[in-house]
């Protein structure tokens, strides 16, 4: 089961969330909460907050626990970009890009993967084994009566 959380609009530049969001992607979930708590940068926040509320949504709506849960995928994408002008000198204006980000944390059961491997080990038994062949039945011709 995949548990998706998404912020969009977070006025923070994708480029700045995603140099934290790499380091965390990989971990297990304790590791990754530990790791967010120590980093000193401001994203940190943002993405605490958004990986928290993705395990409050997995165990509250979803009846999950949290030694079951490991992280899937943390994408940040580039959300609508605010345009200002800032005074320069001689009569001119510097254009300021804020941009925004949108997160998506994306949470998965560990008890998925073991099915799906014992799907597909299934898949690969009956594969494996011979078919065989069943006697084909033909059919009779049906008879119509006809009504006097």
């Amino acid at each position: 089961m995949e548990i998706t959380v998404r912020q969009k609009f977070t006025r923070q530049a994708p480029r700045k969330l995603r140099l934290v969001a790499n380091q965390v992607k990989k971990m297990p979930l304790p590791q990754a909460l530990e790791q967010l708590a120590v980093i000193e940068r401001r994203s940190t926040l943002v993405l605490m907050k958004t990986l928290k509320q993705a395990i409050a949504n997995a165990i509250n709506n979803h009846g999950l626990k949290f030694d079951d849960l490991e992280i899937g995928t943390i994408q940040i994408n580039g959300g609508p970009v605010y345009k200002r002008v800032r005074a320069a000198s001689r009569g001119r204006g510097n254009e300021i890009k804020k941009r925004t980000s949108h997160i998506l944390v994306v949470l998965k059961t560990r008890e998925a993967d073991k099915k799906s491997e014992v799907k597909s080990a299934a898949a690969e038994a009956q594969i494996a084994a011979p078919k065989v062949e069943t006697k084909k039945s033909v059919a009779k011709p049906k008879t119509v009566s006809k009504k006097k």
